[in-house]
């Protein structure tokens, strides 16, 4: 009886946390009802979803194999529940839009206009700018190293930090890639994937800024600062993957990588003589303001532009001086290295 009594109180107690872990728009009963009804007849109103008449992964409820959903639609992952969601968050978005009531989240997502299937376009496409930004600067450094700037006599460039920023680079544009995919279509491997790959280059982006900021060149010491934070990431990284993805847990982390290097580029940049310092400068500041973007969350806009989407919006520009501030970094501590062999 005891044991009867344990396993109803364990079951009411995660009911109850499922509840305060549900988002308002899920909660109601009237979209509740709507999903329902429509799982059984495929349709919200004039809209019918052909996906209903599909199982989860593309096969036929009824008909020859030859009705079996294209491939190009099935790496959507979209299936009848799914997009019963989906057309009964609009159809319900529009009756509270009639009496005046504010746009709320559905399973903890704003609601939405898809686009060919996308479901946050205008992120998705801010994404692949930033991504195709990423690249420009990386190949622009790449170059400038390579075939503009002098070598040492064992044919390696006198920047000390050139490996660095080509594995920085592929962390970027790493992130960029997955929040591309994200974005298009968000399900529980790609948000795992995103989550993962931001994390990682903040981290990487932060041991970057400790190295380059406090001038290690030592590989030793270089290994010694950067070994306990790449402890953390990892163990950061293998707990939201393996354990929790925990959404709060996670955006402090985020913004507290993103933080520190922001204060430590601003010292540097305080009391540095780089010529380029002013870029550093801008790029700290716009970083700074574009983080709000990410503590301030509002509806989309005609459901397409968000806070995250401006972020986003935001970074491309942020993407392009960065890139050029590496170069200038480049050339100034080449110059400044060549000035003392002499």
């Amino acid at each position: 009886m005891a044991r009867c009594r344990l396993l109803l109180f364990v079951a009411a107690l995660s009911s109850i946390f499922g509840l305060l872990h549900a988002s308002a728009g899920d909660a109601d009963p009237i979209y509740s009802a709507c999903v329902d009804q429509c799982e059984k007849t495929g349709c919200v109103g004039d809209r019918c979803s052909q996906h209903c008449n599909f199982t989860s992964g593309g096969i036929p409820i009824d008909g020859p194999w030859y009705l079996q959903e294209p491939l190009y639609l099935r790496w959507k992952q979209w299936d009848c529940l799914s997009d019963c969601r989906y057309h009964c968050m609009l159809a319900r978005e529009d009756e509270r839009k009639k009496v005046g009531l504010k746009p709320v989240k559905y399973h903890g997502k704003w609601p939405f206009q898809r686009v060919n299937g996308i479901q946050e376009p205008v992120s998705a496409a801010l994404s692949a700018l930033n991504l195709a930004m990423q690249f420009h600067g990386w190949v622009s450094f790449f170059i400038f190293v390579n075939y503009k700037l002098p070598f040492r006599p064992n044919k390696k460039p006198f920047y000390e930090y050139t490996g660095l920023w080509h594995i920085y680079a592929i962390f970027a544009m790493n992130s960029c890639f997955w929040s591309v995919i994200f974005h298009s279509r968000y399900v529980d491997l790609t948000e795992k994937l995103d989550c993962s790959s931001a994390v990682a280059l903040l981290g990487f982006s932060l041991i970057l800024a400790v190295l380059r900021v406090v001038n290690v060149t030592d590989e030793a010491a270089r290994v010694m600062v950067s070994a306990p934070l790449v402890a953390f990431v990892t163990t950061h990284i293998l707990y939201l993957n393996c354990y929790q993805l925990d959404y709060g847990l996670n955006m402090k982390v985020c913004l507290g990588m993103g933080t520190l290097q922001l204060i430590l580029w601003a010292v540097w940049a305080g009391v540095t003589r780089h010529p380029s310092r002013w870029k550093l400068w801008v790029v700290v500041i716009g970083g700074a303001l574009a983080a709000l973007l990410e503590t301030y969350d509002f509806p989309p806009y005609r459901g397409f532009v968000d806070a995250h989407a401006l972020w986003h919006a935001t970074t491309i520009p942020l993407t392009y001086l960065w890139w050029n501030f590496v170069r200038d970094d480049s050339e100034f501590r080449t110059t400044t290295l060549i000035k003392k062999a002499k």
